[in-house]
């Protein structure tokens, strides 16, 4: 299924293809060499001071069961019920703390944001999906894996081959064959000043 962005100027076709399905097939693996291709992209993304401060723990369903199974359990029960069929779990951390002075990284987060968004789009060009997940114990993960006070943990993604929705549960079934929307630029997008519209 494909769901490209409707926009009032082109962009790049990976960017404009990109979405967050629910049906995912769990009985194709995502290659070694794409999880690292997807690593690299997010290491080399920016950030404040190169800092560098996310932290991204991937969990493959066939390579490393448990720990698959630890960050599942971390997921809501809503998240749960779809994602337990993506083959690939990844927990996305940020630093709260810069490593050179130890003072606050109020950067952190939207560093660790422009890293997952890289490797989203590395997974969309190796032709696979990636939903972000906010709905998770983030506790629950810090403690499975070990995650350190410095780090927050802010999001769990699911990664594998897009499946067909209709193996999905009506509700989720109904809700992955919607149409994509998005809120009005004017109301996002501003031209020199705040809510003046760019466009």
């Amino acid at each position: 299924m494909h769901k490209p962005a409707q926009t009032r100027a082109p962009i790049h076709p990976l960017i404009a293809a990109r979405w967050s399905p629910r049906s995912f097939d769990g009985n194709k693996p995502v290659s070694r060499e794409s999880r690292i291709a997807m690593a690299e992209a997010a290491r080399w993304s920016p950030s404040c001071f190169g800092a560098e401060p996310w932290r991204f723990v991937f969990c493959d369903k066939y390579d490393n069961p448990e720990s698959w199974r630890k960050l599942l359990s971390c997921l809501a029960e809503g998240n749960q019920k779809w994602a337990q069929n993506a083959p690939l779990l990844a927990l996305i951390c940020a630093a709260s703390l810069f490593a050179h002075n130890g003072k606050p990284n109020r950067h952190g987060q939207y560093d660790a944001g422009a890293a997952a968004l890289a490797m989203t789009l590395e997974a969309e060009h190796r032709g696979l999906r990636c939903h972000q997940m906010g709905g998770f114990d983030s506790q629950s993960a810090r403690t499975a894996f070990g995650v350190p006070d410095e780090f927050e943990c802010m999001a769990v993604v699911a990664v594998g081959e897009q499946a067909d929705a209709g193996r999905l549960e009506s509700d989720l079934r109904e809700r992955e064959e919607s149409p994509r929307t998005r809120g009005e630029a004017g109301e996002m997008f501003f031209d020199g000043e705040w809510d003046k519209p760019l466009f």
